[in-house]
């Protein structure tokens, strides 16, 4: 089943849902990389990798979003108390949110910085929504290092919940978003 339902995700949202979170996931581990290898000749092209990854993980997440506005989401069991049902929509918003705002500063990093890593994996170069500020691209950049770790809390806490429906609780609120079965 491609879309969703009122009790299942569909195979599209479950596809953005596992390529978006490997992809972060892959993205933090690359920022952390990056910015712990001694300064070398070959670091722009690694930061111009990570920045074109940026850009098409942006793309990813607006259109998993559009999909996410125009299909159901599935329902919590019957039984979920309220403060987990407040918990789990906290959350995935929070994901979201600070999810973009690295994005965003880092686009931000880039254009600030000279040279900016506009060109996406060299076959056209993508818009700058800063200018070049030697200054605020080192802030850009502390910010965007900061919120990388806030996301990879974000991250932890929403694997532990995971884990907690599926290991404590026994119910199929994570292995829908695998097999996509109803639960």
């Amino acid at each position: 089943m491609i879309r969703n339902t009122t009790s299942s995700w569909g195979s599209v949202a479950r596809a953005f849902h596992w390529i978006i979170g490997l992809t972060i996931i892959g993205m933090l581990a690359f920022g952390w990389w990056m910015n712990h290898i001694p300064a070398r000749p070959d670091r722009l092209f690694y930061r111009s990798i990570h920045a074109d990854i940026g850009y098409l993980l942006l793309v990813l997440m607006v259109l998993r979003l559009v999909w996410r506005w125009i299909n159901p989401v599935p329902a919590m069991p019957v039984d979920t108390p309220g403060w987990e049902r407040v918990a789990a929509r906290a959350g995935h918003i929070a994901l979201y949110a600070v999810a973009f705002l690295v994005i965003m500063l880092g686009w931000a990093h880039s254009g600030a910085h000279t040279p900016d890593y506009s060109s996406w994996f060299g076959l056209f170069h993508v818009p700058q929504i800063t200018s070049p500020d030697k200054a605020a691209a080192n802030a850009y950049e502390d910010r965007h290092i900061l919120f990388a770790y806030v996301l990879l809390a974000l991250i932890v806490i929403h694997l532990a919940a995971a884990a907690w429906h599926h290991f404590v609780k026994h119910d199929r609120v994570a292995a829908r978003m695998v097999d996509g079965e109803p639960g």
